[in-house]
């Protein structure tokens, strides 16, 4: 398996490779703070505690998004059936219950200030995403975002999120580089203008201010749907999301995929980058390549992505350090 030294070997000078980061990503800063284990472990279902936590253990899973499918999957099985409609009234409360979960236990328990990051992880960070011309996240944290606002090496790095004056997203297609396409922590949604969170100097931090705003019921920009078909009708009800979404299909060159299983969950995604222009794509292995897991990966990138004249390849994950 490559490393990704010998990835940019290959691609040579010149190049101009895009980035699509995932959940890998985050877990490369602290795997313990950013998995699906750890945000159940937290969790607070409220009234629905007990029957939802049954079917995390029922399944035995930690994973949000396949809770959410059975959910779905009963309650179109109970409606086919008949059931009665306080039944199935519960399944799809459950099913809400369950993403506003989501979202709110990443808040609270999100690292709270950029200080939480050393200077030195953020150096390697930067210097990581400073290799690509653009940069598309799947994630909803504050890491990368905090990554590009800091004034540290390497010289030169330049980012832009299309949001300016009054935090208000204008649209740049000369300039943006730098797109969240399942949204994030710090945007929101006024519903006249897409805005961003910023520290406001006063003490009160953007995990802060999530929280307040989660306290009042007022939640960030975040697809959180379970299944491709359902994020991608998200992501299309959302004049940022869908222009990072169009984005995505206009890259034409080379694209970099790190921290991402390649799962069917996202082949939304994978849609777009297919229609793209791109001639090749690197996705990233954590591991033995062997495993199922990889094995897995591997058959869904040749099966969502490939096409004639692009060619798929692999490298190792732990071969560069991202933080």
């Amino acid at each position: 398996m490559k490393t990704f030294e010998q990835v940019l070997e290959e691609l040579g000078e010149g190049a101009e490779p895009a980035l699509l980061v995932a959940n890998g990503f985050s877990q490369a800063w602290n795997p313990d703070v950013f998995n699906y284990a750890n945000l159940l472990e937290k969790a607070d279902f409220g009234a629905s505690n007990e029957v939802l936590r049954g079917l995390f253990n029922h399944f035995q899973t930690y994973d949000f998004e396949k809770v959410m499918h059975q959910l779905l999957g009963a309650e179109a099985v109970a409606m086919a059936y008949g059931a009665d409609e306080t039944v199935t009234q519960k399944i799809a409360t459950d099913q809400q219950v369950l993403k506003d979960t989501l979202i709110a236990t990443i808040g609270a328990t999100h690292p709270s200030r950029p200080s939480d990051v050393t200077s030195a992880q953020f150096i390697v960070a930067r210097t990581f995403l400073a290799r690509f011309t653009k940069v598309f996240s799947l994630n909803y944290d504050l890491l990368l975002y905090w990554a590009r606002n800091q004034e540290l090496p390497p010289a030169g790095f330049s980012s832009d999120d299309g949001f300016r004056a009054g935090r208000r997203w204008a649209p740049d297609e000369a300039n943006q580089n730098v797109f969240f396409l399942h949204g994030g922590l710090h945007l929101y949604d006024t519903g006249e203008e897409i805005k961003k969170l910023a520290y406001k100097g006063s003490g009160d931090s953007i995990i802060d201010q999530v929280r307040d705003n989660l306290a009042e019921g007022r939640f960030p920009l975040f697809v959180s749907e379970p299944t491709a078909d359902k994020k991608k009708a998200r992501i299309e009800r959302n004049p940022y999301l869908s222009y990072c979404y169009r984005e995505l299909a206009e890259l034409d060159s080379v694209l970099v995929v790190f921290g991402h299983s390649v799962h069917e969950n996202d082949k939304h995604i994978f849609d777009q980058i297919r229609r793209s222009g791109v001639s090749r794509v690197y996705v990233s292995l954590y591991g033995d390549e062997n495993t199922p897991a990889n094995a897995r990966t591997k058959a869904n990138a040749q099966s969502f992505l490939a096409k004639a004249g692009r060619v798929i390849d692999f490298f190792s994950a732990e071969s560069t350090a991202a933080w």
